[in-house]
């Protein structure tokens, strides 16, 4: 009697509900009509992905309408919309890295990465597409001239941004200089790069006479860009933090300053340097300043204070827009795509660092 009145509930707890399997049904069902309907129009990946994806949204919604309701319908609509708009989103990223990927690797070798375009000419690029031989000719001073000219800004921004940061949320009460640096950091946010790049030269041309170009203004080119998202990030970060870490910090006799560098900025280290790498990712690709404020070279200069300096983005630029050889563009195409994933990969491990410091850095929660 007991299991006969325990089995009308268990088929009222499962009905009205579809088998887990139902939607991959639907889904392959989709995917066999989506590609019979883009063949009609000539097969290609993309209207292949845009039917399957209409007639799964649709089928989908009217399969889970008719077994479990209309409510559930909506619900289970809105779920596709939502996944479907994060695939959309999704695309473009895996497509840029797939064809960079693609294009780069092939050109990614030992010659590229260690050696200059210094002696490096049309007639070179000729011999090589027409004997078929490896190419010659690499981005190692566009390299290290990125990597100077970051490491430069860096230390320029940060400092300046962490505490410019520091004064608005902990010392500021709101006056008219929090409101002043406030605004102008809202101002400097949307400033385009050129005129970061306009303003360092002009800067650099009054003090040292006009046309100085060297990786440090290009530097402070980039600080200017970099400055105002660092300021920014940390000073949402230290917002975050919450009061009573500070007043349990002032209770026990610790002073302001202590506090700050011991409790506030230990708890928030993950968002800063999560704020950092983002400033540094959005001014390491920057083409225009760095034509502006440090020209462009195609042998190695170490000294960050003289003469021109090459960068991956400008590298890129002149590979593409003036190549070596008119006449065979594949030598400088190829390095284009190298240098194009060398840049990703850069941006890439400073991600990875970021992570690392902040894991390294934040506040031990274990007892």
């Amino acid at each position: 009697m007991a299991n006969a009145t325990l089995t009308p509930r268990r088929s009222q707890l499962t009905k009205g509900r579809m088998p887990s399997y139902t939607l991959w049904v639907v889904l392959a069902a989709s995917i066999v009509v989506g590609a019979a309907l883009a063949a009609l129009v000539g097969f290609s990946l993309v209207p292949f992905a845009l039917f399957s994806a209409l007639i799964f949204i649709g089928a989908g919604t009217a399969v889970t309408g008719v077994v479990e309701g209309s409510r559930k319908a909506r619900n289970r609509f809105a779920m596709f919309l939502i996944y479907g708009s994060f695939l959309v989103a999704l695309l473009p990223l895996l497509s840029v890295i797939w064809t960079v990927l693609e294009r780069g690797l092939p050109g990614l070798t030992y010659n590229f990465l260690f050696t200059s375009m210094n002696g490096v000419t049309g007639a070179i690029d000729n011999q090589v597409v027409a004997e078929g031989t490896p190419v010659l000719g690499g981005a190692y001073h566009a390299i290290v001239g990125t990597l100077q000219i970051t490491l430069w800004a860096t230390l320029i921004s940060v400092p300046i941004g962490l505490l410019s940061a520091v004064y608005l949320v902990e010392y500021s009460t709101g006056g008219k200089l929090a409101r002043a640096i406030t605004f102008f950091v809202d101002v400097m946010t949307g400033i385009p790069s050129i005129v970061a790049g306009l303003f360092a030269a002009a800067l650099f041309g009054q003090l040292f006479g006009p046309g100085t170009r060297t990786g440090f203004v290009a530097a402070v080119a980039l600080s200017v860009l970099m400055i105002p998202v660092v300021v920014r990030s940390t000073e949402e970060m230290l917002k975050i933090v919450p009061n009573e870490l500070r007043e349990a910090a002032y209770a026990l006799g610790v002073r302001k300053w202590r506090t700050i560098t011991r409790v506030v900025i230990p708890t928030a280290i993950s968002g800063i340097a999560s704020g950092v790498t983002l400033a540094i990712a959005r001014v390491i690709g920057e083409t225009a300043p760095i034509l502006v404020t440090a020209g462009f070279a195609s042998s190695i200069n170490w000294n960050v204070f003289g003469d021109w300096m090459s960068t991956l983005p400008t590298f890129i630029y002149y590979q593409i827009l003036t190549p070596t050889s008119p006449t065979a563009t594949d030598p400088s195409t190829q390095r284009a795509w190298a240098a194009a994933l060398v840049l990703i990969i850069m941006v890439m491990l400073l991600n990875l660092a970021a992570r690392l410091i902040a894991r390294l850095f934040a506040p031990k929660t274990s007892r």
